[in-house]
């Protein structure tokens, strides 16, 4: 039996359930830890060095959130009021377990904190609700000034414009948390930490996260530590793919992926949320995965589809599109009769529906319903980020290669259509509509992530969810329906951006 202890980087689901759901079986556990923080509120830190201390004693592995081990979340890293001493010392909890465990590999990631380019305090400082917006500009032109991209009294404009308190918090905790991403490339260079991911969240071409990332780039290759860390865009799939790297490791293999586009040109695109080329972040992230990309189909253990448009990508919310990008540049139907080919030799398929931002393509999946491999596919993701979707659909692809159609792997399989699709591209944007009027009437913008609150995880929101999906099921995915149920519905942060989703499948083998 192997065991793999994970410190996810907070509580929602795609952080604390998709690794244990994707990856448990009868010769796998995954270890999480029982209580986490909720959302602006951190973790308890003595609870987390309790897990750490006592659960990887008999662990064959370690998969590291620094993120949640050094300021107790993802949202807690950037609103945190720790001193440098108080990090240090949090660091020096991985020293310790190294020593005391010598023979555990150790995997670990920590974040580039992120710089939205909109204006919301539901996941920054107070003064983001009103200053974030400027905070993004100031960055982006203080970093084209550098560069000789913009005119450096631009800056200047900017500043006298901006709450200097504000911005002098903002910068400091930056600094603070670069400081502690360098920190990070002492533990792999010591061999503390055996491989570190440095992902990007929420990341653009300009402003504050891309200069932090120029600068720890440099400092990787100073160090030549390039074989040991990655940087690239991402976040919330982080645990998933490390995970996936893990049980490559420990089973002895590094798997071959044949990437296929549904248009070449899409190689060159720049995601949404993302600053790096479509096609180097695939290979971060199959890097990541444990894995290797192959140039034959033949020669891959798993092949993977990857469906963006040629040019930009569009919201989930605002499909089907009809530019070129995604009609005319775009071949959508070959790809789909690729995958059927693939399906008739015996090739596993895992389908990157990075279409679109914030959910799958619903076209798409009706196009596998009507195929009528929805139940074939070895894996499927298009969620959030294009590099979310990336690292889900690379660890199915891990999964199905190392335990195949299994009971765990098309639960959650399924659970990827009806979340993904069903619910984010579909009945988040039906329910947020009706929940909108109301906040409309109480002075309450809707945003376009979808952050409306709807004040209890349970109830009568997540009650009316279920019954949407339960009607997506039997319409996008009848030709499956019968054999997938709905077991839960909650709402983990109390807001309609994400959805807990438990689906079941009735598989025989």
């Amino acid at each position: 039996m192997i065991k793999i202890v994970l410190l996810p980087m907070d509580e929602r689901p795609c952080n604390r359930r998709y690794a244990e759901e994707l990856f448990s079986h009868d010769d796998i556990r995954i270890v999480c830890p029982g209580k986490l923080g909720n959302k602006k509120e951190p973790a308890d830190i003595h609870e987390i060095v309790s897990f750490l201390e006592q659960e990887c004693a008999d662990a064959d592995g370690l998969v590291l959130s620094m993120d949640m081990l050094l300021y107790g979340g993802l949202v807690p890293s950037r609103i945190h009021h720790l001193s440098s001493c108080d990090l240090a010392q949090r660091m020096e909890v991985v020293k310790k377990i190294r020593v005391r465990y010598p023979s555990l590999k150790i995997y670990a990631w920590h974040c580039i904190m992120r710089c939205p380019d909109y204006s919301s305090d539901e996941e920054e400082p107070d003064y983001y609700e009103q200053y974030g917006a400027m905070i993004h500009k100031i960055g982006e032109a203080v970093h084209k000034s550098r560069v000789d991209m913009c005119d450096p009294g631009e800056v200047d404009r900017l500043l006298r414009r901006m709450d200097q308190g504000a911005l002098d918090d903002y910068v400091s905790r930056r600094a603070m948390n670069k400081a502690m991403n360098l920190k990070a490339l002492d533990f792999v260079d010591a061999g503390v930490i055996d491989a570190l991911v440095i992902p990007q969240d929420d990341s653009a071409p300009f402003g504050y996260a891309a200069m932090d990332q120029k600068e720890i780039r440099a400092a990787v290759v100073e160090r030549n530590l390039m074989d040991k860390v990655l940087i690239y865009p991402g976040a919330d799939e982080v645990s998933l793919t490390l995970t996936a790297r893990m049980v490559n490791h420990l089973r002895g293999k590094k798997p071959s992926v044949y990437i296929r586009y549904a248009s070449e040109q899409a190689k060159m695109v720049i995601p949404i949320y993302e600053g790096n080329s479509l096609e180097n972040t695939v290979k971060s992230h199959v890097i990541s995965a444990g894995c290797r990309i192959c140039d034959t189909m033949k020669d891959a253990d798993f092949v993977l589809m990857v469906t963006a448009p040629a040019y930009r990508i569009r919201e989930a919310n605002e499909q089907p599109s009809l530019d070129p990008g995604y009609l005319t540049e775009r071949n959508l139907p070959e790809l789909l009769d690729e995958t059927e080919e693939c399906l008739r030799r015996g090739k596993p398929v895992v389908i990157c529906d990075n279409a679109y931002g914030n959910g799958g393509e619903l076209a798409l999946i009706r196009m596998l319903n009507k195929l009528k491999i929805l139940d074939k596919i070895a894996g499927y993701a298009g969620w959030n980020t294009s590099a979310n979707t990336l690292g889900t659909a690379l660890a199915e692809g891990v999964d199905f290669d190392a335990h195949g159609r299994s009971q765990a792997h098309m639960n959650f399989l399924m659970e990827r259509y009806v979340e993904d699709c069903g619910y984010m591209s579909n009945v988040r944007w039906k329910i947020d509509s009706l929940l909108g009027t109301k906040n409309l009437q109480d002075g309450i913008d809707l945003s376009p992530f979808s952050y409306t609150e709807v004040g209890e995880e349970r109830g009568v929101v997540s009650q009316l969810i279920q019954k949407e999906l339960e009607h997506y099921i039997h319409t996008d995915m009848s030709s499956v329906s019968e054999r997938v149920q709905i077991e839960d519905v909650w709402m983990p942060w109390r807001r309609m951006f994400e959805a807990g989703i438990r689906v079941w499948y009735q598989f025989n083998e």
